[in-house]
């Protein structure tokens, strides 16, 4: 069944006391913004009172199905199409569904998304469908060699497709530094730590078929303005999760959340792989404890999408948001104070 959202204030750089959720009928999180056939498209988590106690590993996310949302123009009417994938249909998955991305290639949507298995890992699935609204078809196992969370998928000006995944703490991206799954790591490396590199998100080749990696994930590496490694205690620069990517004048532009510190950073670098030189932040703490978005660019300018828990004040329960993302002549993102 199809609903309509709200429709929301124009939004501007100084609107942000303004800006209304783009979905209030459902709580929703995490969006990924994507433009197909001329539309945005949303695919954000979708928050549900669980009944789950918090803890720093997030059980309270205990979110079970995916909607999709569409829009015709910023400031438009938002389009519920339904649920596109639900837990019970994805065959390897146990619990929490949490934030998605998708992709086309060939006639295909792809949807990806990480899920805790029956062993209470997480890894990164994949489902299909030929319309960008699906449902999506999951497949029977998750990508071979995939962990962690907050899968992004980003593709190049020559077609090449890459994805950056990695979340520390409940996303366990610290249980596999090693190479292997520790399941004692339950937040970070730890004390005593500080003053050694960084955790980063992992980035990886994808297939032609888009279903598999096409070689080992690697780091996508952040640079201070020395070119030396963020340290794991510069928790106000260091990567947590929500990795996202967008070019701009022949620039990469790996933007991530710092968690626990709350601010949206990014960094630049000349390759999809990285190392990527920290530049700043690109908004500061929203209302809630997470903070997770995406940047696309519709109809000649760029957009921010975001989630803060304004309306319900409960961290796990948050709504979807967007505003305009300004840059500077230099291609520097101006800070947004939320």
């Amino acid at each position: 069944m199809l609903s309509s959202a709200c429709v929301y204030p124009a939004i501007g750089q100084n609107a942000s006391s303004t800006i209304r959720p783009l979905v209030s009928d459902l709580f929703t999180a995490d969006p990924s913004a994507h433009v197909f056939n001329g539309k945005i498209y949303i695919y954000p988590s979708h928050d549900i009172e669980a009944n789950v106690a918090q803890d720093d590993e997030g059980g309270h996310f205990n979110m079970r199905d995916y909607h999709v949302y569409s829009m015709d123009r910023i400031n438009g009417k938002v389009t519920d199409h339904g649920v596109a994938l639900d837990l019970k249909d994805i065959p390897w998955a146990g619990r929490q569904l949490w934030a998605p991305d998708a992709a086309f290639r060939n006639g295909t949507y792809y949807l990806y998304f990480p899920a805790k298995d029956k062993a209470d890992v997480f890894r990164i699935g994949v489902a299909t469908s030929k319309s960008p609204t699906g449902p999506f078809k999951a497949q029977p196992e998750p990508i071979p060699g995939s962990y962690s969370i907050d899968p992004a998928v980003f593709t190049d000006t020559d077609g090449t497709s890459y994805m950056y995944l990695g979340g520390i703490w409940g996303g366990q991206l610290q249980r596999w530094h090693t190479g292997k799954y520790d399941k004692s790591l339950s937040t970070d490396l730890g004390k005593g730590h500080e003053n050694e590199p960084a955790l980063n998100a992992q980035v990886v080749r994808m297939s032609k078929d888009m279903l598999s990696f096409d070689e080992p994930l690697r780091d996508a590496q952040i640079l201070d303005e020395n070119g030396k490694p963020l340290l794991a205690g510069d928790t106000d620069r260091r990567f947590f999760e929500g990795a996202w990517m967008h070019k701009y004048n022949g620039k990469y532009y790996f933007s991530y959340s710092t968690g626990d510190t709350h601010l949206l950073c990014y960094a630049e670098g000349n390759s999809p792989y990285g190392p990527f030189t920290y530049k700043g932040v690109i908004m500061k703490p929203v209302e809630g404890w997470t903070t997770h978005h995406s940047i696309v660019e519709f109809q000649g300018k760029w957009y921010i999408f975001y989630h803060d828990a304004a309306l319900s004040g409960k961290t796990h329960l948050r709504n979807i948001k967007v505003r305009e993302l300004v840059r500077e002549k230099d291609g520097s993102i101006r800070t947004i104070e939320p």
